[in-house]
């Protein structure tokens, strides 16, 4: 029993003394818990860049856009016109365009403000045909009208609101912009009309309007930051345009 004793005090002092010579180890002081702490991204300052965008448009169209064009066609005697009535404009189209503003940040909150520019084309189409009947069921007479509203430019200012989630900042916005609008319109018939005095017009004007949405922005590597967002765009003119479109963006922050 004593022989076991001492080595028992023999061994519990070689450990010991093994552990008092061992390096202080990392594991011992619970670093791999501490590693595992987040840094928050820090977005204050200007930022700038580029931007692509994907989205529908719907315009309401007046259904007799074109009365004044089609008033001017005459047909052959013993004919007629049936002028068929139109509805609302639909597209599906693409563009693109950049944004820059500044950001200020509050520990987590971040509110800033931004200048946004798409370029592209926003086509918003409707078309019909209207056909007259001769007494046999034979198709006497064709008319076709149609419309075209493109919003070609559309640049806004913005008002956001973030909140800073790791390298993440999901933000709302909400802005008031300026437009270029074009609205082009064609009527055409067959036969062809005895006397016709104009048959096609486009004219562009400035629109205004406003937009809402959401997104994130994702700091990649140094202030290098990746975007994706929703915008609902409402542009109010003689012809009311709603545009809803994703976008993706790649930006950066000095």
């Amino acid at each position: 029993m004593r022989g076991f004793l001492l080595a028992a005090i023999m061994f519990g002092a070689v450990s010991g003394a093994q552990a008092a010579d061992m390096p202080d180890l990392p594991i011992l002081r619970g670093a791999f818990t501490d590693g595992l702490t987040t840094t928050r991204a820090y977005w204050q300052g200007v930022f700038v860049g580029g931007q692509a965008a994907y989205g529908s448009i719907t315009s309401k169209t007046a259904s007799t856009i074109n009365s004044d064009l089609q008033s001017t066609f005459v047909p052959s005697n013993g004919l007629s016109y049936n002028w068929p009535l139109l509805g609302q404009a639909h597209g599906v189209n693409s563009g693109y365009g950049g944004f820059a503003g500044y950001n200020s940040q509050w520990d987590d909150v971040v509110v800033g403000i931004e200048g946004n520019y798409l370029h592209g084309g926003l086509r918003a189409l409707t078309s019909a045909t209207g056909v007259t009947y001769a007494p046999d069921f034979s198709i006497a007479t064709t008319a076709t009208s149609s419309a075209l509203i493109n919003l070609t430019d559309f640049g806004s200012a913005r008002l956001r609101a973030g909140y800073v989630i790791g390298c993440f900042l999901p933000y709302l916005y909400g802005g008031v912009g300026v437009g270029s609008q074009t609205v082009d319109r064609n009527v055409s018939a067959s036969p062809p009309p005895v006397f016709e005095l104009q048959s096609s017009d486009s004219k562009t004007k400035l629109v205004y309007g406003y937009s809402l949405g959401a997104g994130v922005d994702v700091m990649l590597v140094a202030s290098l930051f990746l975007r994706a967002e929703y915008e609902y765009l409402r542009v109010t003119s003689t012809i009311e345009s709603n545009v809803n479109s994703a976008r993706v963006g790649l930006g950066y922050k000095f």
